[in-house]
């Protein structure tokens, strides 16, 4: 499947100081993402969501350092559909503070549809990618979304609360 995204791999600059954050407050920045991005696509379909997963910040101290992925998929809609609202997330993510990075093929050999994106307000990455499966598989095509944090500290005196 798409390969998610790492928090730690200095994609907002050196994370020789990572920004002070409760892990409460960066789940919650997902979770408002991630219906932001719901609601710009706009589709009926199932979803598969397990909600924000608070990860490792390289080898920092898990206890003090932390990173949050969040991955979900939307499937059992048209394709044709799926292109539609790739077009809108492209065109109204800017709208809700995101850059836009690269919208296009992907180098998969499928050239699966791809949107990469930052918030760097909250640090955040986003990768959405159509996975047009028609003909070539039994799994259902989807929407396949993954954002991730760059790396957190949780304030002093306390620890990473999984």
């Amino acid at each position: 499947m798409a390969a998610g995204l790492t928090g730690c791999s200095g994609m907002f600059g050196s994370d020789d100081t990572p920004e002070t954050r409760e892990v409460d407050a960066a789940r919650a920045d997902a979770v408002t993402y991630a219906k932001e991005i719901r609601e710009i696509i706009d589709l009926p379909g199932k979803l598969s969501d397990a909600g924000p997963q608070i990860t490792p910040c390289g080898d920092k101290d898990f206890e003090k350092f932390y990173s949050l992925s969040h991955t979900w998929s939307l499937y059992d809609v048209p394709v044709a559909d799926m292109e539609e609202a790739m077009l809108r997330l492209k065109g109204e993510l800017p709208a809700h503070a995101w850059k836009i990075e690269s919208y296009g093929p992907d180098s998969s050999r499928a050239k699966s549809l791809k949107l990469t994106a930052k918030a760097t307000k909250k640090k955040y990455s986003l990768s959405i990618r159509l996975l047009d499966r028609r003909g070539r598989s039994d799994d259902p095509s989807m929407i396949y979304v993954a954002l991730g944090s760059a790396c957190f500290q949780v304030p002093e005196g306390t620890k990473v609360d999984i």
